[in-house]
């Protein structure tokens, strides 16, 4: 009985073993190919490049003029920024991005110059200094992507916050003006991203803010005399940020 059952085994293993060569090699399978990179995500990082600017102030309203003998600066400024930027981006149609971001920096763009005092007296002299500590933004964006490259422009509010000095003799007495202000003003800039990774990117970026014309109050620290000059500015920046994306992704 037991050779009966054998027989049968090694016929039917015989048999499934032609089938099987009848049906030829067996092909291997083909991995999927890995999904589309997507710009869909948010993310936050930081940032840290190099700013100039321009600041120009003039007496118009007659206060420093008398007491400081100089009634018009215009200063050219520079210096470094570094900051941070948290946002969000949405990829569609199929390479269009959209996104909102916010940016913070604080650093150092400023400078200093010596004033002329024409109707001063021997010994009288004079410096005006203006420095930029902070600089913030709220932006949208919007971008065409080349897989994990996008090229993009932005724009919308920024806000700066600047600090001043005119400091001298004039006509024999010292004075020592300070100012202090923060202003609203708008900006718009480009910038390119490369993504080293799914999780993380690069970019390069210009920012040009314009802060238009406004009082300034100054104040002497020496004899309480205070009153409004009226300064004009603008800031430009070019910044090297790096970007880890926590939402989204490919």
């Amino acid at each position: 009985m037991k050779a009966i059952v054998l027989a049968g085994a090694a016929v039917s293993l015989l048999s499934f073993s032609a089938s099987a060569a009848d049906l030829g090699p067996v092909l291997p399978v083909k991995a999927l190919p890995p999904p589309p990179f997507s710009w869909t995500s948010c993310y936050a990082g930081g940032h840290a490049g190099g700013g100039w600017g321009r600041k120009d102030l003039a007496d118009t309203t007659g206060f420093l003029a008398p007491l400081t003998g100089f009634t018009a600066v215009n200063l050219d400024t520079s210096g470094y920024l570094v900051g941070a930027q948290i946002g969000c981006d949405y990829q569609f149609a199929p390479s269009w991005v959209v996104g909102v971001e916010g940016e913070a920096s604080g650093g150092r763009i400023g400078a200093s110059t010596a004033v002329p005092l024409p109707l001063g007296i021997p010994g009288d002299g004079a410096s005006f200094k203006q420095t930029t500590d902070f600089l913030t933004s709220a932006t949208a964006r919007v971008g065409y992507a080349w897989d994990r490259w996008l090229a993009y422009g932005k724009g919308g509010v920024g806000l700066v916050g600047d600090k001043y000095s005119a400091v001298g003799t004039f006509l024999g007495t010292p004075y020592d003006f300070e100012g202090l202000e923060s202003r609203l003003g708008w900006t718009a800039g480009v910038g390119v991203e490369w993504a080293l990774w799914d999780d993380w990117s690069v970019r390069l970026e210009y920012d040009y803010y314009g802060f238009g014309q406004r009082n300034v109050t100054f104040i002497d620290s020496i004899s309480g005399t205070f009153g409004p000059e009226n300064i004009k500015q603008n800031i430009q920046v070019v910044t090297l940020g790096l970007n880890f994306h926590v939402f989204g992704g490919p």
